[in-house]
């Protein structure tokens, strides 16, 4: 279920995304070019139909996309990777789950749902880093009740404790990352990651 993104130029983006004296500005452009190969990964399957188009000198045998696509993040460090997916994808819709961890139990609680319909489309979960897998795991099950059925999860970095979790879970939604880091530390965070997402992502 694990998909590792394997690009030398995601490599070299995650380097500088670890980079703790990356600042704000250039971590969001480095959030962003990643968040395009990670789109264009995680959705390499997507159905397609087939279709005609009268070129300027004729007909051509063509394929489009069958359905449309979602793209959901976890709030807010998950609104980093929504703008690929809306550069990337003609027919895209975006719906929200706000979810924050209690930094001492390393549990999450909801706080926000806003989605859009959800049946017969093809769903991407956006959260940057996939620590214990909690906040995904009850993302995933939120969107199952709202009638997803064709899920993916994205995710900038992962630790094996979140992808047992998921697999655990939700065995069957396969999990894109660019970076699978070590372990969880005494605190929840991923090692040797790169810090709080968020908190890097708009300099808080």
């Amino acid at each position: 279920m694990l998909h590792p993104l394997r690009h030398p130029l995601a490599a070299h983006l995650v380097a500088s995304l670890r980079d703790q004296a990356t600042p704000p500005a250039e971590f969001r452009g480095l959030a962003h070019r990643l968040g395009l190969l990670l789109a264009m990964e995680s959705t390499r399957d997507l159905p397609t139909q087939a279709a005609t188009v009268a070129t300027p000198l004729e007909d051509a045998a063509a394929l489009r996309l069958a359905q449309p696509l979602v793209v959901v993040p976890i709030l807010r460090a998950g609104l980093g990777l929504v703008q690929p997916f809306l550069d990337l994808f003609p027919d895209v819709s975006v719906g929200y789950i706000g979810l924050e961890r209690d930094h001492t139990t390393a549990v999450a609680h909801s706080y926000y749902c806003k989605l859009p319909p959800l049946a017969g489309r093809t769903v991407v979960l956006v959260d940057p880093m996939l620590a214990t897998g909690g906040s995904a795991a009850q993302a995933l099950t939120l969107l199952k009740s709202h009638g997803a059925t064709s899920l993916r999860m994205v995710c900038v970095v992962s630790a094996p404790e979140g992808v047992a979790t998921l697999h655990a879970a939700h065995p069957e939604v396969p999990v894109f990352t660019a970076a699978h880091d070590r372990c969880l530390n005494d605190r929840k965070y991923i090692l040797p990651g790169l810090g709080d997402f968020g908190d890097r992502l708009y300099g808080t």
